[in-house]
């Protein structure tokens, strides 16, 4: 009995993981990800004030040397979607062959003051709940075909 419960359990755990599947990585040349930030409530503006210092000069640096082809930032229009589980959100799209970037140089030349920077960075991570990322693939829904 003990042995049939556990082929059974295998069956479904393989069909399991069938159905889980991601779907195929996208066409696509480009690649897109959103960056989803939870902030403590009330300290929204503080976290924005230092992502507007502190990591958006990074990102606008990466843009403007062709690693990202847009940089978006966005905030729900109202507290909460009904499930509440974001308040800041950036949207990466990634160049189909982006150039080399020295992270390190840019650094060094857009924060002099790396003890400042490594503090106020440390405080924007203070104030978030939650901090997620999410590649995502694009489907085609002209070309795609049905499974079914």
């Amino acid at each position: 009995m003990r042995r049939l419960w556990l082929v059974v359990a295998m069956v479904i755990w393989a069909g399991l993981g069938v159905l889980a599947q991601a779907p195929a990585p996208s066409a696509e040349a480009t690649k897109t990800t959103w960056y989803f930030y939870t902030v403590k409530w009330g300290y929204q503006n503080e976290f924005l004030d230092l992502f507007q210092r502190n990591h958006y000069p990074i990102l606008k640096a990466q843009l403007d040397a062709g690693v990202y082809t847009r940089v978006r930032t966005l905030v729900p229009e109202n507290h909460g979607d009904g499930r509440a589980d974001w308040t800041f959100a950036v949207e990466l799209v990634r160049a189909a062959t982006p150039p080399a970037f020295d992270e390190a140089a840019a650094l060094a030349r857009l924060f002099p003051d790396k003890g400042k920077f490594a503090r106020e960075e440390q405080r924007r991570f203070e104030l978030l709940v939650a901090h997620w990322d999410v590649p995502l693939n694009a489907v085609d829904m002209g070309t795609r075909k049905l499974t079914q």
